[in-house]
């Protein structure tokens, strides 16, 4: 009898298995795209993990570890898990299973949907895992996507994994020279001079709020590069200059959600907010310009250029939220654009690049407003200083003792411009009220 039930339990175990090789992981494992998409208009879940030759995980899971960059491509369109891990896989997420498989082009997809290049499994990052797969298109593919080498020689080092390090060192010098010759990796270099947050002489402001929003890697748009980093440390400079960090609401890339970003403008802002505070909202991200009507919208992690105002923040709704504060004082900087021609910026799919056409909103007579770019143009990013270009330069001139809104414009301006001339952009920052108009008022 109790061999009858092995028997029983075996059958159905094999069935199982099966039921999901041929569902929505099997399509997944042979690259099927029509399958997939008939699988989950029928209500499919697309995130459930399934068994399927040697790997075990979700559909994206799959289709990354087989090498299908097509459906790849399509799942992270339909909003498959991009960091869902597998049960029994050392830790895998999709981009790790790519990355093993040499599949270069379902490792880019996954990147520029949002995976972590820094993500750490059992075999450590990326990186590392092709390395030791001695993937040599990937590993020369992860290191010009900025992936952390030194990292990944302290893990091929621990693990003793001679031939990756010397696959790394071929392709990464001379990054590697210290850390393949046995020794310790130096310890990561400050990316940019304005990392180092400087010890500003500042008096406590109890009183003074900031909301700091940060987006570099959406759900299922391009990375707007280094926009996090911007956010991160922008928000140190205001706590040394003063704020305390309970009085700062930071929030970046999965958790800038529309619904947390809403939360922070909307409730967190109008409950901290009094008659005598300084006021900060900062963000760094994609804008979008909605075609039908030319408004401009903030991106949030899971906003949709396609449903901007389902899925996007108006800009004309921030403004309306500031003049219905108590504040002293409001400041709004903006590094992002909204014309749809790339950069910090994206555009409706079969929608061409524009310039707002929707009526410039009349702001607080308290606020005042320092965008990156014209309307029209782009706002970029600096790959050197690990930082938008024109974030970089509003915090160097803080670090250098400009603290009047006007005064920082007005040294940064041509900075921005020489430097997006070098990147062969053209971007001009923008403020409003006028500076003229400006002078002794909103200070840092």
């Amino acid at each position: 009898m109790q061999n009858v039930l092995k028997c029983i339990v075996s059958g159905i175990a094999l069935l199982l298995l099966a039921g999901c090789a041929a569902g929505l992981v099997g399509a997944a494992r042979n690259g099927d795209v029509a399958a997939l998409q008939k699988l989950l208009d029928a209500g499919a879940d697309i995130n459930e993990s399934g068994l399927s030759g040697n790997c075990n995980g979700p559909a994206l899971a799959h289709a990354a570890y087989y090498c299908h960059p097509e459906a790849v491509r399509y799942l992270v369109k339909r909003g498959a898990d991009i960091e869902a891990v597998g049960a029994m896989m050392g830790g895998n997420r999709p981009l790790h299973l790519a990355a093993g498989s040499d599949c270069v082009e379902a490792v880019q997809i996954l990147l520029d949907g949002g995976a972590d290049l820094h993500a750490r499994a059992m075999r450590g990052s990326a990186l590392s895992v092709a390395a030791i797969e001695g993937n040599i298109k990937t590993v020369k593919y992860l290191i010009t996507r900025g992936a952390d080498v030194d990292d990944a020689v302290t893990t091929l080092q621990k693990r003793g994994e001679k031939k990756a390090l010397a696959l790394l060192e071929k392709y990464a010098q001379p990054a590697l020279a210290a850390g393949s010759r046995g020794k310790a990796p130096a310890a990561k270099p400050i990316r940019s001079d304005i990392d180092a947050v400087p010890a500003f002489t500042a008096a406590p402001r109890p009183d003074d709020y900031a909301v700091v929003i940060g987006v570099e890697r959406y759900q299922g748009l391009p990375p707007s590069d280094f926009s996090k980093n911007d956010a991160v440390v922008f928000s140190r400079y205001l706590q040394a200059l003063g704020y305390p960090a309970r009085n700062i609401e930071l929030v970046t890339d999965d958790k800038a959600t529309k619904s947390a970003i809403e939360k922070a403008l909307e409730a967190w802002l109008v409950n901290h907010a009094k008659k005598g505070s300084r006021i900060i909202v900062y963000f760094s991200g994609h804008g979008a310009p909605e075609p039908a009507t030319g408004e401009a919208y903030l991106v949030p992690y899971d906003g949709d250029p396609n449903y901007l105002p389902q899925t996007g923040y108006p800009l004309k709704r921030l403004y309306e939220q500031l003049a219905n504060l108590p504040s002293r004082e409001m400041i709004v900087v903006l590094d992002s654009c909204f014309s749809g021609m790339g950069g910090r910026s994206v555009l409706a799919k079969g929608a061409r690049p524009l310039v707002m056409t929707a009526p410039t909103m009349t702001l607080p007579t308290n606020a005042v407003v320092l965008t990156a770019s014209e309307a029209g143009q782009i706002s970029t990013s600096s790959p050197d200083k690990g930082h938008g270009v024109f974030t970089y330069y509003f915090l160097k001139a803080l670090k250098d003792g400009r603290k009047n809104i006007a005064e920082i414009y007005e040294t940064i301006k041509p900075q921005v411009q020489d430097e997006a001339r070098r990147l062969n952009v053209r971007q001009n920052p923008t403020i409003s009220p006028a500076a003229e108009a400006l002078q002794g008022r909103f200070a840092f």
